[in-house]
């Protein structure tokens, strides 16, 4: 390796390299999204044999059960690792963990993922498929020695290769990782990025067809007139997204409560199956009832259910796309409270051609207006995309590219912004960042916070200051000053908690006056400190704390415990270093 490194140093430019390795990222990324989609395929095409109808209608119901509790138990005595949801997971680990993401996530994504969409789980496969871009991307790079910042650069080739792979969409791959990852977009970036996308697309496009998601024409065109129905679709899918939101967390925190992993499983999977059982259309990512909205055969989805004696009555067809928006949300949040692995992309995808479909079916029937279903399904999808994963661009160019023209460019810029500030204006952050942003880890495009974000507080302690303890005289405390090198002296009690500090200040005008060593004790020197820091703090919090209390060291606990000093000068040294290699081309 070493030989190798030395060669590749003296023949090979870095910038070459990060070229040469972007195209061998989006190759597997391209791989990885192949992989996902056809075992994913064969799943269902083997759970679909050897059934006659009627039979196969109710194993709806065992299917995700079957599929949750085999990823469960893969997670818990195999993989051994939370495999966790995919994005979220990536975002953590360029933000908290030097971009370090474990071997095992090469691998761990895909097979869970299968298993829980396979048999059923009401979620996506891009989430899986860019975790797994990024463990490649990740683990190549750590291979090779690399630094966190060309790591980063890789893992956002990743990221790009794994959408534009799983979508054959190359641009709004680009775009996505520039809107939920917040790669800076320079030159240093941007080629890299570009080459991942095409290389993945191109691998997908030659093993799965030119068609990996959908098959969709636009063919109706879009009329000046309706551009105050696309404004009130954008408000109407908005609202529908911070439904989504909401609804996903409220479901989340809920299986939060239960500890133990197979009555989360057993909770989570029964909701699931009855779900299904009624509403077969939740099964899986739900693509192909997408397809029917958009071809205009939405009655068809009631096919082989309990609800198809209703396929008629064009009112109850219309209240039950209505609710099934409504339902598609809890389905997918039960899939991941039960343990499933998945993404909240397809989700989305699904909700939104539904809210679509429904608004301008509804207008139609009233007589209100004629407007063109197939184009309102369509627009819809990007409003949700753009309101749920708070990233407007994303949604655009995704439609714009899975149906191969920019006729609609116009009401999809209109829907997906008015769509993005809605839900912006109730849900400060996007799906993906959520759990992130509470935490106080979430990078953000506000340079200085995400500085911050990068700082770790535990490699920032000073641990160099002389103990004192309370029941000490002050002949003890100058023993300590005279072989120590700081003039700041904690005071601890025999648990380790802090009760106070001392300064040399505090002690200058009687430090020499050993009548008063004995009879002076500690606990009538000490002072409270101003404030202290958490370990846990994030480093926003720190910065602030120093800002409101004007000192220039201030005391580290854990669990009250004294852990050590943190002084202000050392922060400002090491955010102008991680600002330097921060802000670099």
């Amino acid at each position: 390796m070493l030989k190798f490194y030395l060669w590749r140093v003296k023949h090979i430019q870095h910038k070459h390299f990060v070229l040469f390795l972007s195209l061998i990222i989006g190759l597997l990324s391209g791989f990885a999204a192949v992989i996902i989609k056809n075992s994913v395929h064969f799943i269902q095409q083997l759970l679909a044999t050897g059934f006659t109808q009627n039979i196969h209608n109710y194993l709806y119901f065992i299917f995700p059960l079957v599929g949750l509790l085999l990823t469960v138990t893969l997670i818990k005595y195999i993989i051994r690792r939370p495999v966790g949801h995919g994005i979220p997971g990536v975002l953590y680990a360029i933000s908290k963990k030097n971009s370090i993401i474990k071997a095992f996530s090469t691998y761990a994504s895909i097979i869970t993922s299968a298993l829980t969409v396979g048999f059923g789980g009401s979620v996506g496969l891009e989430g899986p498929t860019v975790s797994t871009g990024g463990a490649l991307a990740s683990n190549l790079g750590r291979f090779l020695k690399l630094d966190y910042k060309t790591i980063t650069l890789l893992i956002g080739c990743g990221v790009v290769g794994a959408m534009s792979g799983i979508f054959n969409a190359p641009i709004a791959a680009l775009v996505f990782a520039l809107e939920v990852f917040m790669f800076d977009l320079t030159l240093t970036s941007m080629i890299p990025f570009l080459m991942a996308s095409v290389t993945a697309a191109l691998t997908s496009r030659m093993m799965l067809g030119d068609n990996v998601l959908f098959d969709i024409q636009i063919k109706d065109v879009f009329l000046t007139s309706d551009v105050p129905f696309y404004i009130l679709l954008g408000i109407f899918t908005g609202l529908i997204s911070v439904y989504f939101n909401k609804m996903f967390w409220f479901i989340e925190d809920l299986f939060d409560k239960l500890n133990n992993p197979f009555l989360k499983l057993l909770v989570g999977g029964t909701l699931l199956g009855i779900l299904i059982f009624f509403i077969p259309p939740l099964y899986g990512e739900g693509f192909v009832t997408i397809k029917m909205l958009f071809s205009g055969n939405y009655t068809s989805i009631v096919n082989n259910s309990l609800l198809y004696n209703f396929q008629d009555n064009t009112l109850i067809m219309w209240g039950l796309l209505f609710a099934w928006m409504f339902f598609k949300v809890i389905a997918s949040a039960l899939t991941f409270g039960a343990g499933g692995v998945g993404g909240v992309f397809a989700p989305s995808l699904f909700v939104g051609a539904s809210g679509g479909f429904v608004f301008a079916k509804t207008l139609n029937y009233l007589g209100l207006t004629n407007l063109s279903e197939s184009n309102f399904t369509l627009v819809g999808m990007a409003g949700l995309i753009a309101g749920v994963l708070h990233a407007p661009l994303t949604s655009l160019f995704l439609i714009a590219e899975i149906t191969s023209g920019y006729e609609l460019i116009i009401p999809l810029m209109i829907t997906a912004t008015i769509a993005y500030l809605t839900s912006k204006y109730f849900v400060p952050h996007s799906i993906y960042n959520m759990q992130l942003a509470k935490r106080g880890e979430l990078i953000t495009r506000h340079k200085d916070k995400a500085v911050l974000t990068l700082m770790n507080l535990k490699t920032e302690v000073e641990k160099d200051f002389n103990i004192i303890k309370l029941e000490s005289t002050l002949g003890d405390l100058v023993k300590v000053v005279s072989i120590s090198k700081r003039n700041l002296f904690p005071v601890v009690d025999e648990e380790g908690i802090l009760r106070g500090v001392i300064t040399l200040d505090d002690i200058r005008e009687i430090m020499f006056k050993p009548e008063m060593y004995n009879d002076v004790k500690i606990e009538s020197l000490m002072v409270q400190p101003r404030d202290f820091i958490n370990l846990g703090d994030s480093m926003d919090v720190v910065m602030e704390k120093f800002s409101k209390s004007n000192a220039w060291n201030l005391p580290v606990l854990e669990n009250d415990r004294y852990v050590g000093f943190v002084s202000k000068s050392k922060l400002f040294n090491a955010y102008r270093k991680m600002l330097i290699n921060f802000s670099e081309e």
